[in-house]
Parts: C-alpha cells; sequence; structure tokens
C-alpha cells in the first residue's frame, strides 16, 4: 500500500508496454479504494496510511499526491468508530443510501439495470465470478476497482493485458466514477470519505488520460 502513491502521473506507460513498479502500484492503489468502499477502515489499516506520511515528497505539488495527504491527514486524527459511523451512515440503508456505489444507479438511473448486465458479460468473458460472501453487485465501486487490479496484477496474460484495462475501465469505470465522487463531496457532513472521492477522482482521471494515450 506504501507505494500506491507512486502511480502519480505515469499510472500506465505511455506506450503500453508494461512497467512493473507502475503497474504493482496502480493495482495496489485500485486494491485500497475498493477496501475503503467495501467497508470503512479498521484501525490497523488506518495507521498503515498515517505511517506513510514520511514516505512522501513534501515538494511533491501534483493533485494526485496531495489528495493522498490529504487521507492521511484523516487517517492519522480520527479513530476506526468515525470512519464506521461515517460509512453506516451514508453508504448503507435499508432504503436508498445517501450515497449509491453502484454504477448502474448513476449510468442507468436504477440499480440492476443494463450496465450491471454487461458488467457480467465481460466478468463471464474473463473467466471471473463473484465469491459467495460477497453481497454487493458486481457494479459496486469495489467490485470493478478489484476487477481492475486482477486485470493489472493478474498472472494470467490472456485475461490480464492493458487491452482488456483499457476497454474495462473505459465501459465500466470511466463513464461514472466522477458522479459518484461528487456525490460525496456534495455531503456536507462526509469529512471522512472526502480525500477518499477526491483521491478516487485524480487517479481516475490518470488512468483515463493514460488509456487515451495508448
Amino acid at each position: 500500500m506504501t507505494d500506491s502513491t507512486n502511480a502519480k502521473e505515469n499510472s500506465v506507460t505511455e506506450v503500453g508496454e508494461v512497467g512493473l513498479p507502475e503497474d504493482l502500484a496502480r493495482a495496489d492503489l485500485y486494491g485500497l479504494i475498493a477496501r475503503l468502499f467495501h467497508l470503512p477502515p479498521d484501525q490497523t489499516l488506518l495507521d498503515q496510511i498515517a505511517a506513510t506520511a514520511d514516505q512522501q515528497d513534501a515538494a511533491d505539488s501534483a493533485p494526485l499526491a496531495k489528495a493522498w495527504m490529504d487521507l492521511v491527514e484523516v487517517a492519522k486524527n480520527n479513530p476506526a468508530k468515525a470512519w464506521h459511523d461515517e460509512f453506516d451512515l451514508n453508504f448503507v440503508s435499508v432504503g436508498k443510501p445517501n450515497v449509491v456505489l453502484n454504477g448502474s444507479f448513476y449510468m442507468a438511473g436504477h440499480l440492476n439495470e443494463r450496465p450491471l448486465v454487461n458488467i457480467r458479460r465481460a466478468l463471464e468473458e474473463f473467466g471471473l465470478e463473484a465469491s459467495e460472501e460477497v453481497t454487493e453487485t458486481e457494479d459496486h465501486i469495489s467490485a470493478l476497482c478489484e476487477v481492475m487490479r486482477y486485470l493489472i496484477a493478474g498472472d494470467d496474460v490472456e485475461v490480464s493485458n492493458l487491452t482488456n484495462q483499457r476497454v474495462f475501465f473505459n465501459e465500466h469505470i470511466r463513464p461514472w466514477y466522477d458522479d459518484l465522487c461528487n456525490a460525496i463531496e456534495d455531503i456536507p457532513e462526509m469529512h471522512l470519505y472526502r480525500p477518499i472521492a477526491v483521491l478516487t477522482r485524480e487517479f481516475m482521471a490518470i488512468e483515463g488520460q493514460s488509456f487515451d494515450m495508448i
């Protein structure tokens, strides 16, 4: 996780070649975003994030680096219970939560719509399926980030390759991640997940720009 901010401005190599350290950093950051939107962070994870403060270049003014440092600050200064409370209040509900984390809602206006069908078809082509323990549908932002992590760092080069990364990202994440981040930032009471929304937006923007160069 400590290498995640090294993704920075070259999250995908410009000529489409595999750059192992950069790709591992990208996979790492996708994994962290997936984790934070799947469950609120426990104290161990918060401590790990906070511990990266000494490893960052204070002179680095890149938006992604700044977003990471903002996350470090809230991780350092807020206990796990505060994160748990904010997560439950805004992302968990028997009805419609304050913030929906599913792509179908943003792309089609409702849950369990055509975008979810398209994602399931893509996963079937990759030979992937959701674990029985997972309760969220495959269009949940955490699930999609986990797929991207696999497409970057998986061992099967027939599936885990740059072409599949680009297509999956452009079709299933790029159309709506900005709307999700806006939804989080539009709730003034969401103090802890706001830096995560900013980090997600900056990282995804870099991903999109990099894929456009391929």
